[in-house]
C-alpha cells in the first residue's frame, strides 16, 4: 500500500490556520507524507483549500475520511478511521456501513486503507467526539490491536494520544505483536528526543499539534525520526 514506507508524517487539520511560509517548510521538510484530517470543524471546502495549497509541492498527501461528505478527490491515498474503543458502534462500523451502502461504488479501493484507532487520551477532542473508553489497561489495548491485526486484517493500527506523549513501552508491546498491520503513533511529539523515542517504538510517527504551536520544533522531528533505528 501507499503508506508502507512512511516513517514520518505531518498531520494538518483543515480547520486550523497555517500560513504559507510554515506550510512550505512542512512540505519541503523531507517528511514522507502530509496527512489531512481533524476531529471537528472540517468541511469539504476547507479540505479542498488545504489540498490545493499542499499540491504546490511534491510531497505525498493523504486524507482521513471521517465522513463521506468530506471525501475530496485528488489525494494520493485515503484512510478510513475506525475507533475501536468508541462506546457506540457508529464509530467503528455503523457510519462506515452506511457510507458504503450509499457510496461504495465510488471508493478508489486501490488507494484506500482502513485505520484502526485506539484513542488513549480522555481529554482529547477525538475521545469526546467518539465517547472513547480511554481507561484501557495494557491488556485491553493489546486485545484491540490483535482484533484489528489478526481478525479484521486492518492494514494500519493507530495509537492516538492526541496532545500528550504516550507510554512508549506500551507502543513497543503493541508493535511487537502485530503480524501484518503497520503501527502509527500520534500524540505529544514536540521535540527531537520524543520523536526518536516514538520512532524506535512505532513504524510511523505522526506529528500534528507541534506544527501549529512550535513549527521549528516540529520540523526538527523529521531528521530525528529518519535517523532513529527503526523497529524490527
Amino acid at each position: 500500500m501507499f503508506f508502507r514506507t512512511w516513517r514520518h508524517v505531518f498531520k494538518l487539520d483543515p480547520d486550523r490556520a497555517i500560513d504559507d511560509r510554515t506550510l512550505e517548510r512542512v512540505c519541503r521538510s523531507g517528511t514522507d507524507a502530509v496527512l489531512l484530517g481533524g476531529s471537528s470543524g472540517v468541511t469539504y471546502g476547507k479540505t479542498v483549500e488545504l489540498l490545493t495549497r499542499v499540491r504546490r509541492y511534491e510531497v505525498p498527501c493523504a486524507l482521513e475520511v471521517t465522513d463521506p461528505s468530506l471525501a475530496v478527490p485528488g489525494f494520493d491515498g485515503y484512510f478510513v478511521p475506525m475507533v475501536l474503543n468508541a462506546r457506540h458502534r457508529d464509530w467503528w462500523i455503523g457510519r462506515h456501513a452506511e457510507a458504503l451502502r450509499r457510496f461504495g461504488r465510488l471508493v478508489p479501493w486501490d488507494i484506500t486503507a482502513g485505520e484502526a484507532y485506539i484513542v488513549l487520551n480522555g481529554d482529547s477532542a477525538v475521545a469526546r467526539v467518539t465517547d472513547a473508553d480511554t481507561g484501557l489497561d495494557a491488556d485491553g489495548v493489546a486485545a484491540y490491536c490483535q482484533l484489528a491485526d489478526r481478525l479484521w486484517r486492518v492494514p494500519v493500527v493507530y495509537l492516538e494520544y492526541s496532545g500528550v506523549f504516550g507510554d512508549m513501552e506500551l507502543v513497543r508491546r503493541v508493535r511487537g505483536m502485530l503480524k501484518q498491520a503497520r503501527l502509527f503513533y500520534g500524540g505529544g511529539v514536540r521535540s527531537p528526543q520524543q520523536a526518536r523515542e516514538a520512532a524506535r517504538a512505532a513504524h510511523t510517527v505522526v506529528v500534528g499539534n507541534a506544527v501549529y504551536d512550535d513549527p521549528d520544533a516540529a520540523l526538527a522531528t523529521v531528521e530525528a525520526v529518519k535517523g532513529a533505528e527503526p523497529p524490527v
